[in-house]
């Protein structure tokens, strides 16, 4: 019991700089306090205490500012950093070594008892402050969401989902799932993965890559013609306008 109490402990300090000693810890982290307080209120709900366990977990949600349904499974090393605000449904599923921050929303959009409604997290999964992962859909082992996203479809193992609603990314950063040395060197706060870019800024700066090409070769097909045919080039002063402006796009999307 101790070594598991000890085990999580030991993996909130790893992720969180500024945790500096175990007892800190126990006394003053609410996540912990509200993960504690659902594995009581979670084995009461499976006895058929089913009362009990809401009103449990209703006294842990005053004391803690964190709302877990009893009937939602949480694996091992789950930290619930900061905590306040978060919502996680009944048929919600967390896998072990899982981070969660502050206003998160583990909800569902189906109105049907008896049915999965609420999403399966993998291992190692970061879900960022503010975010909402709505639906019965998994998300991979590895994966982050970023701030504020709302997620409403799955995640691949190893992607990061930003935005409203939520896009997939693919970082090049490998992914860890458990908290460790490597964990911690690639452990990023916030869903925040560096040298990831957008997508769609991806593809417009593939757009304008083309378009300057096609400029490109079209004044050198129009110098060639005036050579041939003796007459004057069109204005290229356009032409150079219109690169500058490309550029000045690329560059921008860059930022």
């Amino acid at each position: 019991m101790f070594n598991s109490l000890f085990d999580q402990v030991d993996s909130i300090i790893v992720r969180d700089p500024a945790a500096r000693n175990r007892l800190e810890v126990i006394t003053c982290y609410p996540g912990l306090h509200a993960v504690w307080m659902h594995r009581a209120s979670h084995g009461l709900w499976t006895l058929g205490f089913k009362w009990i366990a809401r009103l449990l977990s209703m006294v842990s949600r005053w004391i803690t500012g964190i709302e877990i349904h009893p009937g939602a499974k949480i694996g091992r090393r789950v930290f619930l950093d900061h905590g306040l605000g978060i919502v996680i449904g009944e048929t919600t599923e967390i896998g072990d070594d899982c981070t969660i921050y502050q206003g998160v929303t583990l909800g569902g959009t189906s109105l049907y008892k008896g049915v999965k409604r609420h999403p399966t997290l993998g291992k190692g999964v970061v879900i960022s402050a503010g975010a909402k992962v709505l639906g019965g859909f998994t998300v991979g082992d590895g994966a982050r969401v970023g701030s504020n996203a709302v997620v409403l479809k799955e995640i691949p193992a190893g992607a990061t989902a930003v935005g409203i609603p939520a896009r997939i990314l693919h970082p090049d950063l490998p992914q860890a799932s458990t908290p460790d040395s490597k964990a911690k060197e690639y452990f990023s706060a916030y869903g925040v993965t560096p040298n990831v870019d957008d997508p769609v800024s991806m593809a417009l700066k593939g757009l304008i890559d083309a378009t300057l090409e096609q400029e490109s070769k079209i004044a050198a097909l129009e110098k060639a013609l005036a050579k041939l045919g003796n007459v004057p080039a069109s204005n290229t002063n356009e032409s150079s306008d219109t690169k500058r402006d490309l550029g000045a796009l690329k560059e921008w999307l860059k930022e």
